[in-house]
């Protein structure tokens, strides 16, 4: 017969207040949730679990909340320089860090050029390629400061660059390099002028451009003249004889368009890897670790009395080759794994903007994006 006292007991029960049931998720279920397990033959749990209700059953709310990512999520970066910046993304999805470096490829303006005026070209190259080769050379000019330039507006000083190249091979001489160095910035505009059959002699001689103002008179280029990114990158051969003369016209752009306008070389990002030794690995063991591993993530630690044990020195070395754990000798020894919301993140800047810069833009234009989605569904 159920009293009233067992009628309390089972409405106030909890097993959670059982001291023999643990709190949270179990350790293989934890492991599931924020780690890739690499095995020999392929990768375990590889998918993002973002269910709210994965574990209700053990009391974990799977769910996202805003204030649980202003609590974990930091940007560290690692090192910096004028082309390239490595940082640590850590908890962030899978999906955003893609975001981020999609933006940066194909969203994120820069300067590339677009049109390609020949005047005369007598070298081996064809005038498509030649001006394809020219179209690829990255120009070291911030995109900000300029303006779109539309099939309505004319070309001028505020949404347009233009440079002059002009070589020729003299004769007798050995076979000349042209390289990026000798494009010259003109910044008055176009010299080469249009042909207009109604021009008369006291009106002004029409160029490709209507530049209102020089634009090295302007503050911000006054101090610092547009130039390619590198100066060295080869154009073309001239043998003897041989002549290059045009005009190259620089307009701002998104990799979506054309990949000339893409201010990175690359960027791409990886999972933290995270090395585990399952047990003691001496002696013999240790040194064939060691050996086995082409990043040297493994070290051997001297333990005294002709005893050597190995030790997991640099984990973030490691590029998940797996050869740690094809040896059948080393089988058991070693845990290969990869945290789910730590990404490693590599900006390769193609001189248009530095990388540090190139990721605040990145983050703007993210910004941007979830404003329209935001005012779109509401």
């Amino acid at each position: 017969m159920v009293t009233a006292e067992d009628k309390i007991f089972a409405k106030n029960f909890n097993i959670e207040d059982l001291p023999d049931v643990p709190a949270g998720l179990p350790p293989h279920l934890k492991l599931k949730q924020n780690r890739v397990v690499t095995k020999k033959d392929a990768s375990n749990d590889t998918e993002d679990v973002i269910y709210s209700g994965s574990y209700v059953s053990t009391g974990v709310d799977n769910s996202v909340k805003l204030e649980n990512f202003y609590e974990d999520f930091k940007v560290d970066v690692i090192s910096c320089t004028e082309t390239d910046m490595e940082f640590d993304m850590i908890g962030i999805d899978a999906a955003l860090a893609n975001a981020f470096r999609r933006i940066l490829i194909a969203e994120v303006p820069s300067m590339a050029i677009e049109k390609v005026l020949i005047a005369n070209n007598t070298s081996l190259i064809i005038d498509e390629v030649l001006a394809h080769r020219i179209g690829l050379i990255p120009i070291a000019a911030d995109p900000r400061l300029f303006e779109y330039l539309t099939e309505n507006d004319q070309p001028n000083e505020k949404n347009t660059i233009v440079f002059k190249l002009h070589v020729k091979c003299p004769k007798g001489q050995s076979r000349l390099q042209v390289l990026t160095n000798e494009l010259q910035w003109l910044p008055n505009g176009s010299e080469f002028l249009k042909e207009t059959g109604g021009s008369t002699s006291t009106s002004k001689p029409k160029t490709y451009t209507s530049f209102s103002c020089s634009q090295d008179s302007l503050p911000e280029f006054a101090d610092n003249p547009i130039t390619p990114s590198h100066l060295d990158i080869l154009i073309a051969k001239l043998s003897p004889g041989q002549e290059i003369e045009l005009e190259a016209h620089a307009v701002k752009g998104i990799g979506k368009t054309h990949a000339k306008w893409s201010p990175v070389g690359t960027a791409w990002y990886r999972m933290l890897p995270e090395v585990v030794l399952l047990g003691e690995v001496e002696d013999e063991n240790a040194e064939r670790l060691v050996k086995a591993c082409p990043q040297n993530v493994f070290d051997i630690e001297d333990m005294g009395n002709g005893r050597k044990r190995a030790t997991v020195a640099q984990p973030r070395s490691c590029t998940m080759c797996k050869e740690c754990i094809r040896d059948h000798n080393l089988v058991g020894l070693v845990d290969l794994r990869s945290l789910k919301n730590h990404f490693i993140f590599k900006i390769e800047s193609t001189g248009s903007l530095p990388p540090d810069v190139l990721f605040t833009e990145a983050v703007k234009i993210l910004e941007d994006k979830c404003e329209h989605v935001i005012a779109d569904v509401s």
